[in-house]
């Protein structure tokens, strides 16, 4: 290799470092960062909260669900079928000073894989927001509230608890509604979806956001509101099920979550209170 190509792969390589910080010090602080897990995003207009933080050598991600740059209607959720924006659309991230990109939506991924899976296509429901490298420096990985995630997780068996952070704007900025605490009733999809039931449940704006089990391992991405087998509960989408496709049918085979600054802290209540 020549010194001028040496000099560009180690000019890209810094590049890279500074656009995805590999320690924890590196992060915004979490009391001051504007871009963290459960800040709102906006897809041509349609909210949704975003769920975790997530890094590769090329940059720094937000997740978000794949129906929030859907095209088509509120009943057309089959991944495979349904109509979304293409990868390149600008997405506002409140807290940002310019907008994200999409970059992976895994409902385009599976009609153009041509997926035959009615489990995957019908609970297969994450995206990737890459955050301008403007805005890096504002980003802590830390759930509010809860702190963590400790890593990817299960859900656990029936009866499991799981916290989430949701932060729809039809609550009106009232963020002690935001943090909840629930439990898993159901698993379904083999293994793709589980339902639960939180207090309170979420509602149209929380799609896309985060759950944690007990131990605060992310476990999953809020992808329907659902009125069985229980009112009022959300289908959750397997958050280990979804990166495992991601990183089996596309191009971002190295990203990965990044944990919290933050200690996990199972306590609604002290969530709700900022304690």
């Amino acid at each position: 290799m020549t010194r001028s190509k040496l000099a560009l792969a180690a000019t890209l390589a810094v590049a890279a470092a500074m656009l995805a910080p590999s320690a924890a010090s590196a992060w915004a602080p979490a009391g001051s960062a504007t871009v963290h897990p459960g800040v709102q995003t906006y897809t041509e207009g349609g909210q949704c909260t975003s769920n975790f933080v997530f890094q590769d050598g090329n940059g720094v991600y937000l997740g978000q669900a794949a129906h929030c740059s859907s095209t088509g209607g509120q009943t057309e959720t089959d991944g495979c079928t349904s109509g979304s924006l293409p990868l390149g659309t600008s997405v506002e991230v409140k807290g940002a000073s310019k907008p994200a990109t999409l970059v992976y939506n895994s409902w385009l991924t599976m009609q153009a894989r041509g997926e035959t899976d009615p489990d995957a296509c019908a609970y297969n429901d994450f995206a990737l927001l890459r955050i301008d490298p403007a805005d890096v420096d504002k980003v802590n990985p830390s759930v509010p509230g809860f702190g963590g995630p400790t890593g990817v997780g299960s859900a656990g068996g029936l009866g499991a608890t799981v916290y989430s952070y949701g932060n729809s704007s039809l609550r009106a900025g009232i963020t002690k509604l935001s943090p909840k605490q629930g439990v898993v009733i159901q698993n379904e999809g083999n293994g793709w979806s589980h339902v639960v039931a939180t207090l309170t449940p979420g509602i149209p704006g929380d799609s896309g956001s985060g759950f944690l089990n007990e131990a605060g391992a992310a476990i999953g991405v809020l992808s329907t509101l659902q009125i069985a087998p229980l009112p009022a509960t959300n289908g959750v989408g397997d958050l280990a099920q979804e990166l495992a496709y991601l990183r089996a049918n596309s191009t971002f085979t190295d990203v990965q979550l990044v944990r919290g600054t933050e200690a996990f802290k199972p306590n609604l209540v002290g969530a709700i209170l900022g304690s």
